[in-house]
């Protein structure tokens, strides 16, 4: 009975240092970008860890990018679908 009750206290101490481990890394975003949207044109950049592709018509064979930018001469435009991939 002792023994077992060693082997949960053991467990329990390891599961907890485990956990004041992970608790203890900063998380990070994956990805950063930034988006500069005054009247006209748009840009959208990747700053950090992101591919961008303009997925709007869905053109498969349009190639991957650092910085996105469009544009529209209307009062009001609707966003443009950007998409993304992690490096």
């Amino acid at each position: 009975m002792r023994q077992k009750l060693l082997r949960l206290v053991i467990a329990a101490a390891l599961v907890l240092l485990g956990w004041a481990a992970g608790k203890a890394q900063p998380t990070q975003p994956n990805f950063e970008i930034r988006v500069n949207a005054p009247g006209g044109e748009t840009t959208i950049e990747c700053v950090r860890g992101c591919e961008l592709s303009w997925v709007e018509r869905q053109n498969s064979s349009a190639g991957t990018m650092t910085t996105f930018k469009y544009a529209c001469g209307a009062d009001r435009c609707s966003s443009g679908r950007v998409g993304g991939w992690l490096k």
